[in-house]
């Protein structure tokens, strides 16, 4: 009818997946007539299995012999709708794996180019040259924490030799002190208790044998 008057169907066309949907959905009708048929045949073999031979028995042997077709039939349709709901199945997944892959790829060229347009701006020379400047800023700036750091009133270096000497000296001058000590040389008469002469007497004081004289 749409090629008779022009016109033109306007609904989106099924996908992939769309198509998978529908024949699962088929498979899932199939097998419910099999469970169906398979019922029915189960209530035919324990009438069978209890009925005489005769004409009532080969009736009902013909009934089931006939689902026993339809059942063969509606398994070959299943495996073959199976079949193919397999397939697109993998042609669905192969279809996303190379959406993902185009998806990768693209991904790589913008960064890619992203980095190009980066690297692009960067200038070499201009690089090293800030280098260069810091170093030297960095070896000034060492100089003049060692020219702050600079002690005046400690000598640069002292030899071994210089050490022995002052040393010496010392132990010299201080050995002298000590036999000075022990010989009182250098000591104020007057700190020494080596005197042994009795204390002047006062004028006003008697002697002891005129006192007893005048008694």
């Amino acid at each position: 009818m749409n090629r008779l008057f022009g016109t033109k169907n306007t609904a989106p066309k099924p996908s992939l997946n769309d198509a998978i949907k529908g024949i699962d959905d088929r498979v899932g009708s199939l097998d419910v007539k099999l469970t169906k048929i398979n019922s029915e045949l189960s209530t035919y073999q324990q009438k069978l299995s209890r009925m005489k031979d005769g004409p009532g028995k080969s009736a009902l042997k013909q009934k089931a012999l006939k689902l026993l077709r339809q059942r063969k039939q509606i398994e070959g349709q299943k495996d073959q709708l199976e079949n193919q709901s397999w397939n697109m199945t993998q042609a669905s997944m192969t279809t996303e794996n190379l959406q993902n892959t185009m998806v990768t790829i693209n991904a790589m060229k913008t960064t890619n180019k992203a980095l190009k347009q980066t690297y692009g701006k960067i200038d070499i020379d201009e690089l090293e040259n800030l280098q260069d400047e810091m170093l030297d800023l960095i070896e000034k700036s060492n100089e003049l924490q060692d020219a702050l750091s600079t002690s005046y009133d400690v000598p640069d270096d002292i030899s071994e030799s210089e050490l022995d000497a002052e040393l010496e000296a010392l132990g010299e001058e201080i050995e002298f002190e000590n036999e000075m000590a022990e010989a009182g040389a250098g000591v104020p008469s007057y700190l020494t208790d080596t005197t042994t002469e009795q204390l002047p007497t006062f004028i006003d004081e008697q002697p002891e044998e005129a006192s007893k004289i005048a008694n």
